[in-house]
């Protein structure tokens, strides 16, 4: 019985100590399901999110990447982040700010971040390259930050069309036709085959 415990602790020690916590996520987004056997890939990936007011989230993974984004944008924009704040947003799976509002929230403090429950979305428009869209200014400079970035766009189940479009044009303006789309798994009906 003694040799039982010290496995069951060894093993629950060991899943405990390998496990990936998530990061807490600007919005919840539902999204609908599908029978594609198409993996998102785990690493080099931008999400663009949609819920179900049509705003918009912005994440990239890779902590170095998220970093060289926000000093490209400071470059861009004339504004300048301090290395707290640069380590503060390295840490942010996705938000959804606009770049004007983004300095004071990462310089509240982690109990207040935790009582801001719904960020205002990033700003984007019906043209993809307008001067007021700030998504194109996020997907221009995490491109730069790093090159091998796959695009994928994860909309809520609820989510209206407009909003979407405004995230497509916003990508096509840039001359981006690729991009996966995140779903919910579904099991296949029977006798479906993948091509």
């Amino acid at each position: 019985m003694t040799a039982m415990c010290d496995v069951a602790f060894l093993l629950l020690t060991f899943f405990i100590l390998t496990a990936q916590f998530r990061s807490q996520d600007a919005a919840t987004i539902e999204t609908p399901s599908s029978i594609s056997s198409i993996k998102v890939p785990d690493k080099d990936i931008m999400i663009i999110s949609l819920d179900k007011q049509g705003k918009v989230y912005f994440g990239i993974d890779g902590q170095p990447t998220r970093i060289a984004m926000l000093e490209n944008i400071a470059a861009a924009k004339g504004i300048s982040f301090t290395d707290k704040e640069k380590k503060e947003f390295s840490l942010l799976s996705n938000f959804g700010l606009p770049i004007a509002q983004m300095k004071s929230y990462l310089n509240l403090s982690h109990e207040k971040k935790a009582l801001v429950k719904e960020q205002p979305g990033i700003p984007t428009d019906t043209t993809g390259a307008g001067p007021t869209n700030e998504l194109k200014e996020w997907v221009y400079n995490a491109r730069k930050a790093n090159n091998n970035l796959r695009i994928a766009l994860k909309g809520d189940n609820l989510a209206k069309f407009p909003a979407f479009k405004n995230v497509l044009a916003t990508l096509q303006a840039q001359n981006i036709n690729k991009f996966n789309l995140v779903t919910g798994t579904e099991a296949p009906p029977a006798g479906w085959k993948a091509d």
